[in-house]
């Protein structure tokens, strides 16, 4: 059993009761987001009303992690705090050393040669406070949190942006520096400026070629990059449910680009299918006893513009395709449209790399999408002129995929480079052909 089933308990065990003096303190329907903030207050239980975007909050995370670029010298400051163990779970995730060149077999051992110190380093870091290590090529730290560790209702904290992707499974998860880790596994409380509260509001149900992806695409169009700035995104609706944990987790994930502090969903069905195929039937049953206390009030997400600081409403049934970029991540432009838009715009148009993968769309819905699409243009004779880069989540997603003949789809184009389970391109770690040259023009 990786994740921590005693820790769990504890928190699902304490949930009723801090919940119930929380309603005697505020006298108002909650929102998921405050059930899960006021019941993680450093002091165990809530004795005042925070004032939302300017209060200072000492809270206790349940979970630590780091991914290796980062983890170094967070494991550095820890090692100093005389401590023999971390006060909460934590792992270290070998994910953003390893370079995407040529493909998976020969990247994964050369990174491992580069960084073979730091590696070490970790390993035995983790090995000594007891901290989980997640080797290189195991999977990309979001995605390996998402399978494991996360849980609905719990409160995390990592040192990357993209934390938040954990959201996707009802937790607040919030990415940090070094120091705010190296304070949580040291025992100590963790402060924050108590956030203002957004509500996104998801009715129908996506169709045809649309994925949980345009969601996200389309909040960032509205909220722009900074709109999002001091706030926790709050997905609910008839919609929201309708939807799967993994689109939900890409959906947080992306909430990182609009500035967002983080962003959640409501336990639900999907919720409960994805722990129970990834082997958390225990959770489920615990998230079960305690389920009223693990989404909002009915009445927030009936009347949202009384209990959120803001509420956007997007009707899933008419959402289409988009395109965010280029430039910056909330230029969103549905895909009908982006023809003309390029056109006016002076955009450029040549697509070189096609790429699925990263944190944000490495999952194995992501990849059954992408090779869907595969398998229908080699069956129609299309030849591909650009090349398609594939980074999977995870080995766990790697291994169903190929399992699932996923992997031969993809490998019936000659232009496939199939990546290391890492972040590669998506962080910039990627040597690809063409790319000094165009440097130096630049």
């Amino acid at each position: 059993m990786v994740f921590d089933l005693d820790m769990i308990k504890k928190v699902y065990e304490l949930y009723p009761e801090k919940i119930s003096a929380i309603r005697k303190l505020i006298d108002t329907p909650l929102t998921l987001s405050e059930k899960i903030l006021y019941t993680h207050l450093w002091d165990g239980s809530a004795e005042k009303i925070f004032k939302r975007g300017a209060s200072y909050v000492d809270f206790a995370p349940d979970r630590v992690a780091m991914q290796d670029a980062t983890a170094q010298m967070a494991l550095l400051q820890f090692m100093q705090a005389g401590k023999s163990k971390v006060a909460v779970p934590s792992t270290a995730h070998a994910d953003h050393l390893i370079q995407a060149r040529i493909g998976a077999d020969k990247d994964l051992q050369e990174g491992i040669n580069k960084n073979n110190e730091v590696f070490n380093f970790l390993s035995s870091v983790c090995d000594k406070y007891g901290i989980g290590f997640w080797k290189p090529g195991a999977g990309i730290i979001h995605q390996v949190v998402l399978e494991n560790y996360a849980f609905p209702g719990g409160m995390m904290i990592g040192t990357d942006s993209h934390t938040v992707n954990a959201g996707g499974l009802g937790m607040v998860a919030i990415g940090v520096g070094g120091a705010d880790a190296v304070d949580v596994m040291a025992g100590m409380a963790w402060e924050l400026k108590f956030p203002k509260l957004i509500g996104v509001k998801l009715t129908g149900e996506l169709n045809g070629w649309t994925a949980p992806k345009d969601v996200i695409l389309k909040v960032a169009g509205i909220l722009t990059a900074k709109g999002g700035t001091g706030c926790i995104v709050e997905y609910f609706g008839e919609g929201a449910k309708s939807m799967s944990c993994t689109g939900k987790g890409t959906i947080c994930n992306m909430g990182a680009e609009i500035g967002a502090t983080t962003s959640t969903f409501g336990y639900d069905d999907s919720m409960r299918r994805y722990l129970n195929a990834t082997g958390r039937e225990e959770v489920v049953k615990l998230a079960d006893n305690i389920a009223e206390h693990l989404t909002g009030d009915k009445e927030v997400y009936e009347s949202p513009e009384k209990y959120f600081d803001q509420v956007i409403e997007i009707n899933l049934s008419e959402l289409t395709p988009h395109l965010n970029g280029p430039f910056t991540p909330d230029l969103a432009t549905p895909v009908a449209e982006m023809k003309v838009a390029a056109k006016n715009n002076d955009w450029p148009t040549e697509i070189e790399w096609a790429l699925i993968g990263s944190c944000t769309n490495s999952s194995y819905e992501d990849l059954s999408r992408a090779a869907s699409i595969v398998e229908d243009a080699f069956s129609k004779g299309v030849k591909p002129k650009a090349i398609l880069g594939i980074n999977p989540g995870s080995e766990q997603v790697r291994f169903t995929a190929e399992r699932d003949g996923f992997m031969d789809s993809f490998n019936k184009f000659e232009s496939v480079r199939i990546f290391t389970n890492a972040c590669g391109p998506c962080i910039g770690q990627w040597d690809r052909p063409g790319q000094k040259s165009k440097k130096k023009t630049l």
